[in-house]
């Protein structure tokens, strides 16, 4: 055989060889992607078939949707607000109702005297105080009238516009009515502001939108830990297999849900400890009241947060349901409980749906000790109230626990 020949003979079997390699690696291709196919479709069946997961998934995006779309706003309304008017005249309150008639605020609640107008805004009640002096009438004959204005400033961007939205009035503000007959050609005899708003923020006089989200971060950080967590715990004991040693254990089922409390409490603590600490070491922001106060109140509202997780474990069946369950109530929780938008600003039915949700009282105790430097008596209604919310849902709990432990 000739040398040319030769080569022929090793190029076709390099051809060859090269060939069946491509077909093997074709061949090994088609079983890889038909594996994922097969693996794909029968994944796809459990999850088609698993109507809570489809359910809680599709349910998340129309419960933001309309959330976002339609309750929520920056712009203020609902405004709860108090007025100090010793004046007493004609003209002190048609300025009272001109603001009113903005729209932006509820109707107005009186104090009998300047503390009291204080101790609302310190207790949250109010957002802004209105004080007109008994000597307004006069000052306006003369030219130079003022009132005093104080606005809760934990909520910068609210603040900021519920106090320009009553200088504009006050700008705007007709001190001397217009006659009857005077015509559109005739110039105006009446005397037009501006009242003198002086104004002062309480509680954040820079009004830094940092102070607004971090005194309510440790709520935040322990509303994700306490669902998290519990949310997964019979879940995973059940899938793990261990369920029915718990199952034999000489407990009840109230034993049994408190004592799944007691370690994430411990460790919930650590988690404001370390959030309340960094806030002031690296930003300045310590709480200006009760320290005790702080950590008693905190007690109801991990209970509570553990407990709505331990409740979507009796709900849940496998851990993706529970996942998916829990950040139905994670979401919420931050956007209707006022850490993200301020609550007295939304409009009545997300507001009350709102006050359901453990995190809503727990911020208001926060922004009361840590903004406000309030104590014990300022946040006694948000204590009571996490721990009704606590003895309803652990009752919740322990009633979706007793068919599965009998």
């Amino acid at each position: 055989m000739t040398e040319h020949g030769t080569r022929n003979i090793e190029h076709r079997q390099e051809e060859d060889a090269w060939k069946g390699d491509g077909r093997r690696a074709m061949v090994g291709m088609r079983r890889f992607w038909s594996n994922v196919a097969a693996v794909a479709y029968k994944e796809s069946t459990v999850v088609r078939h698993d109507k809570a997961l489809l359910a809680t998934v599709f349910a998340q995006p129309v419960m933001m949707l309309l959330l976002f779309g339609l309750a929520l706003s920056n712009k203020p309304a609902n405004v709860p607000w108090v007025v100090l008017d010793r004046s007493q005249t004609a003209m002190s309150r048609r300025l009272i109702e001109e603001i009113h008639a903005t729209g932006y605020f509820l109707p107005p609640r009186s104090t009998p005297s300047y503390d009291s107008g204080r101790a609302s805004l310190q207790n949250g009640d109010a957002l802004a105080f209105l004080v007109i002096p008994s000597t307004f009438r006069r000052d306006v004959e003369r030219g130079r009238p003022q009132v005093e204005l104080m606005v809760d400033g934990a909520d910068p961007l609210s603040s900021a516009r519920i106090s320009g939205y009553i200088g504009q009035v006050a700008a705007a503000f007709q001190t001397r009515p217009q006659p009857v007959a005077q015509t559109s050609d005739s110039p105006p005899t009446g005397l037009v502001g501006p009242i003198d708003v002086r104004q002062r923020f309480w509680f954040n006089s820079t009004l830094r939108d940092r102070d607004f989200f971090l005194v309510a971060l440790a709520g935040m950080l322990l509303t994700n830990l306490c669902l998290s967590a519990t949310s997964l715990g019979l879940v995973g004991e059940r899938e793990n297999g261990t369920f029915e040693q718990m199952l034999s254990l000489p407990t009840s089922p109230m034993e049994l849900l408190i004592g799944k409390l007691v370690p994430y409490a411990g460790l919930s603590y650590l988690v404001l400890t370390f959030a309340t600490l960094a806030s002031g070491l690296g930003f300045g922001i310590w709480p200006r009241g009760s320290w005790i106060a702080l950590y008693v109140v905190t007690l109801p509202f991990i209970l509570a947060s553990l407990s709505i997780g331990i409740f979507v474990s009796t709900l849940a069946r496998t851990s993706a349901q529970a996942v998916f369950i829990t950040v139905f109530f994670i979401l919420p929780s931050f956007v209707l409980s006022g850490s993200m938008f301020p609550y007295q600003l939304m409009p009545h039915g997300v507001r009350e749906i709102g006050g359901l949700l453990p995190l809503r009282w727990y911020q208001i105790a926060l922004r009361c000790i840590e903004a406000r430097g309030g104590g014990w008596v300022e946040v006694a209604v948000p204590t009571l109230a996490l721990i009704a919310i606590f003895a309803v849902i652990i009752s919740a709990a322990r009633w979706r626990m007793k068919p599965r432990l009998g």
